[in-house]
């Protein structure tokens, strides 16, 4: 039997700051575009020397408000077609159920991966 290695779970407030880091994407409500962006961003400059576990979601909930902000400006694009006003609504939708499971999961200790995610920040 191998022998593997244990990566100890993260502490409270590591988790609870990794969270934070997915739902600081709700900014967008309050700064429609770009409030999504920043949300993230904020908390994870604020916080990414706190924990690596703060620092791994931070970025990953970062990438994925680049990328979902991208795919929102190429269905305003297709918008001109009709076919992006669906589009644009069957992304926030998606974007929506994934921020709020990667908050879940990393208030849970678990690293989340979103599945649809260029990965600019490394």
């Amino acid at each position: 039997m191998e022998q593997q290695e244990l990566v100890p779970t993260p502490g409270p407030e590591a988790r609870q700051w990794a969270m934070f880091c997915h739902y600081a994407a709700f900014f967008w409500f309050l700064v429609p575009m770009i409030g999504n962006v920043i949300g993230p961003l904020v908390v994870w400059q604020l916080k990414k020397d706190s924990a690596p576990f703060v620092d791994d979601q931070g970025k990953e909930a970062l990438n994925f408000q680049i990328t979902f902000s991208l795919a929102m400006m190429i269905c305003g694009v297709l918008a001109w077609i009709i076919i992006g006003f669906p589009l644009m609504l069957l992304v926030s939708l998606t974007a929506l159920v994934l921020t709020i499971i990667a908050g879940i999961k990393a208030n849970a200790g678990e690293a989340y991966r979103y599945p649809i995610c260029w990965r600019l920040v490394k």
